[in-house]
């Protein structure tokens, strides 16, 4: 009897085989070390190099305090109609996700462009290197979030399973859809690398296009019935999300800050935005799948 010499063994897919994403967390192990190669050549492995992951966004947390708040009186007087309590917190909650989602996106697009010699040399899922930096953006948004929590701490905030739900909600919002938007712009990035500037021109506008500097009341003042157009801006949905975890519980009467200055509908709006942005990142990955077998000849 004869038998066959590929008997008892497995199959072996092509190197240029890639299931997307899922492939990206079959291979954990890649994922971990392409995060912490990045996170410590940032922090460059020293103590000091943590410590200043903190005190950069506790100056921050300064600097608009005093200048949003003490010098200019941005959050009102209190009892006027315009009045914003603890308006730096509401600031800096807001810039906590503004955060995330500009360096995942910035990040993102330009990750295949900048490990050209990983890509081109080694067979890997090239979605790796978008989700490596969506990661990387999180880590390094932990910092700003326990300065939140203590700062709202000391003003008396005190966790609640509804907040903390939005809070989760929001940073999940922001995840998927900056990883769907890395995808997209990463790939793009590669055969028309004036991408990487447009991505950088766009997220200068996200600052002024959620209610961070000023309260969602503000746009419903102005803009009435309109105001409803502006939730169409995920972004700004995430923003209000995690305003609500963090920055109505530091006020004196949450529930009449929530009522006040949030949407009612907030929650319902955050969970069709995130299916939005779910059916957004499937569709990147067509897309991202139909392109990278020609990313390592173009790099």
């Amino acid at each position: 009897m004869s038998s066959s010499p590929e008997a008892g063994l497995p199959q072996l897919a092509p190197p240029s085989s890639n299931s997307g994403l899922l492939e990206v967390f079959r291979r954990r192990y890649l994922l971990r070390l392409l995060v912490r190669s990045t996170v410590d050549a940032r922090y460059q492995g020293t103590f000091l190099g943590w410590f200043w992951s903190y005190l950069q966004p506790f100056v921050r947390f300064l600097m608009f305090y005093f200048i949003f708040q003490v010098m200019i009186g941005r959050g009102g007087v209190p009892g006027s109609p315009r009045y914003v309590e603890n308006f730096a917190i509401h600031l800096f909650a807001g810039m906590v996700l503004v955060h995330f989602f500009t360096e995942t996106f910035n990040g993102g697009t330009r990750s295949l462009v900048s490990n050209r010699s990983l890509i081109v040399k080694l067979s890997m899922p090239r979605e790796l290197f978008p989700v490596a930096h969506m990661l990387v953006a999180l880590w390094h948004t932990g910092p700003m979030v326990v300065i939140l929590t203590v700062a709202t701490t000391l003003l008396g905030w005190v966790p609640d399973p509804v907040g903390l739900a939005a809070g989760l909600l929001g940073f999940l919002l922001i995840g998927v859809l900056g990883l769907a938007l890395a995808l997209i712009f990463s790939v793009a990035n590669v055969f028309f690398r004036d991408f990487g500037k447009v991505v950088q021109t766009l997220t200068q506008f996200v600052t002024f296009s959620v209610p961070m500097i000023y309260p969602y009341t503000f746009v419903e003042q102005r803009f009435g019935a309109a105001a409803e157009y502006y939730l169409l801006n995920p972004v700004a949905v995430a923003v209000l999300l995690i305003q609500r975890c963090f920055w109505t519980g530091s006020t004196d009467d949450p529930a009449e800050t929530a009522a006040v200055h949030l949407p009612a509908n907030l929650f319902p709006l955050g969970a069709i935005m995130l299916a939005v942005s779910l059916v957004l990142l499937v569709l990147a990955q067509i897309w991202f799948s139909r392109l990278e077998r020609r990313v390592p000849e173009r790099l």
